[in-house]
């Protein structure tokens, strides 16, 4: 747990929760905050199976799952390859869209060329390639006031990436499908008191309201778990993912688009994979050792 990335707090967190439910198992837990020197201390711990709950950078981009895969030490979650096409929009589109798994068009641009012309017409998003948690993304509306066109000293995600994946701005409600094992178990809508469902959004208790189960109609609520549980088989993930979706409303199953997988989901107390295993009868504990017990077998 912990590490350097963007999200380091919140994988400190999904890892003391894991950790707690572990031991309440009676389970020997050794806690690991995840330095340059991690494989020496995993060398030293020998455990017979790794949790895996780091995010972002390099815990779910297939660097760690790589070292693991070296040593011949069991791990939680998805494995090298699905980690490396997963962390990267662009690589799951281009694994899922001609499977017809529907996404936003897109296309990857250079941050410089923002300063110069909109890659998109407006309304559009842009997003780092490679981050989770919604660390970085930034909508570009016609009156927004990052200018027009984007200003080089306005503060945004062009600051910190030199290349950003731009897509057209799907509106509507922001819906998710947790995965375990081949099984989905339920649809969640995030409503955000303000804004969008950005990074602080996700992690501040009170800014955004789950609706477990969403109330939305039963034919999407089942194309999201379905299209889900596709994605999931397609990418190999393993133990659990999440797959997030846009479903614009007024345009039924054809305003549905499926916009990332995160094979590292939160396990914090308020993270959704929890919360939909609770809601399918499931308490935390019991999860955690469904994942454990996926990574062993």
């Amino acid at each position: 747990m912990g590490g350097w990335s963007n999200e380091r707090e919140v994988s400190l967190m999904s890892g003391a929760g894991v950790a707690d439910a572990l031991e309440s198992l009676g389970h020997r837990v050794t806690r690991i905050d995840m330095g340059r020197d991690v494989a020496v201390k995993l060398a030293e711990a020998k455990p017979d199976v790794v949790f895996n709950a780091l995010h972002g950078t390099p815990g779910e981009d297939g660097t760690v799952q790589g070292m693991l895969d070296l040593m011949g030490i069991p791990y939680t979650h998805s494995g090298l390859v699905t980690s490396v096409i997963a962390i990267d929009k662009q690589l799951t589109k281009q694994a899922l869209v001609p499977h017809g798994i529907p996404m936003p068009a897109g296309h990857v641009v250079a941050t410089e060329n923002l300063y110069a012309a909109d890659p998109l017409p407006r309304p559009y998003v842009l997003k780092p390639v490679n981050e989770g948690s919604s660390v970085g993304v930034a909508i570009v509306t016609q009156g927004g006031n990052y200018g027009n066109p984007i200003g080089r000293d306005t503060r945004g995600p062009w600051q910190e990436f030199d290349e950003l994946l731009a897509e057209p701005y799907v509106r509507g409600r922001e819906l998710t499908v947790a995965v375990l094992g081949d099984t989905p178990l339920g649809v969640t809508e995030l409503r955000p008191k303000s804004g969008f469902y950005d990074y602080e959004a996700k992690y501040t208790d009170g800014l955004t309201e789950h609706v477990c189960p969403a109330d939305i109609p039963q034919d999407i609520a089942a194309e999201c778990m379905r299209l889900a549980v596709e994605a999931h088989r397609l990418l190999g993930c393993r133990g659990t993912s999440r797959s997030d979706f846009r479903w614009d409303d007024e345009r039924g199953l054809a305003g549905l688009f499926l916009l990332e997988v995160n094979t590292q989901p939160g396990m914090t107390p308020l993270s959704l994979v929890p919360e939909q295993a609770k809601h399918a009868g499931m308490s935390y504990a019991d999860l955690v050792q469904r994942i454990v017990d996926e990574a062993l077998a």
